[in-house]
């Protein structure tokens, strides 16, 4: 999730840190694209419909499960995720064992998924709070709080961003939150859902109430399939986009 900066070789010594002066926050200004370009959400979403249908609902796993499904999906393939899963599951059939188990141990069960030394203590930092503040591993009572609420709750354990927690909140219970992955981002910030320059984390925020409810799951899958077979990071197939006439990457000026 985070990258360390490494200094330069050769540099000069580097002064004692003094105190910070305050960070100046500069406003984010307010985003409302049905304001700055009328209509362009619908069109996006039956753009993409008609290129590659509309998805049918997933079978929807018990939310730990998804939970830690989705921590071991970070920066691998979901193939790679999967195997890792159905390990961790078979040396340990208890999410009870997970926690009580030397984080070595949970590392190994899940090595296929790599970057298991990550991993490993940020599951179970997270099943143990769930355990503590729940009394056990269900997470029901998410769906009763509301989007925000719920990935707010979610967004409290430690490793656990607002893409997990929307994955989490709209595999399981359907709640509107778009996670905003790689290829949604991009794809999102090319055609102008989002203003240029927009963080992952922003996106997350702009996405609240941008698509309709009940098209939020079909824009997620939608938009990722988008960006994984067209809109990719590299030479995307403009030619075939059915988005194109209104892609902000293509025409800068499109309405």
């Amino acid at each position: 999730m985070t990258a360390a900066a490494g200094s330069a070789q050769g540099s000069a010594p580097v002064a004692p840190d003094r105190p910070a002066s305050p960070a100046r926050r500069v406003p984010q200004p307010a985003w409302d694209v049905e304001r700055e370009r009328p209509g362009l959400v619908a069109f996006v979403l039956d753009a993409l419909a008609s290129l590659y249908g509309v998805p049918a609902p997933a079978p929807r796993r018990e939310p730990v499960e998804e939970l830690v499904l989705t921590i071991l999906s970070q920066h691998t393939s979901d193939l790679n995720a999967g195997r890792a899963f159905d390990e961790l599951q078979r040396r340990f059939p208890a999410w009870d064992a997970v926690v009580e188990a030397p984080v070595e141990d949970v590392a190994a069960a899940i090595a296929s998924g790599g970057l298991a030394a990550q991993k490993a203590p940020r599951i179970q930092h997270a099943l143990r709070r769930i355990r503590a503040e729940r009394g056990g591993y269900d997470l029901a009572f998410l769906a009763d709080l509301g989007p925000t609420a719920a990935r707010a709750w979610l967004t409290r354990l430690q490793g656990i961003g607002p893409k997990t927690a929307s994955v989490v909140l709209l595999f399981c219970f359907g709640l509107p939150l778009m996670p905003v992955d790689t290829h949604v981002h991009r794809v999102m910030g090319r055609i102008g859902l989002v203003p240029p320059g927009t963080s992952a984390d922003r996106a997350h925020n702009l996405a609240l109430g941008l698509f309709p409810a009940q098209r939020v799951y079909e824009g997620h899958i939608n938009l990722i399939t988008h960006g994984r077979r067209t809109c990719t990071a590299r030479r995307p197939a403009c030619e075939r986009c059915p988005v194109a006439l209104r892609c902000r990457y293509l025409h800068p000026t499109a309405p």
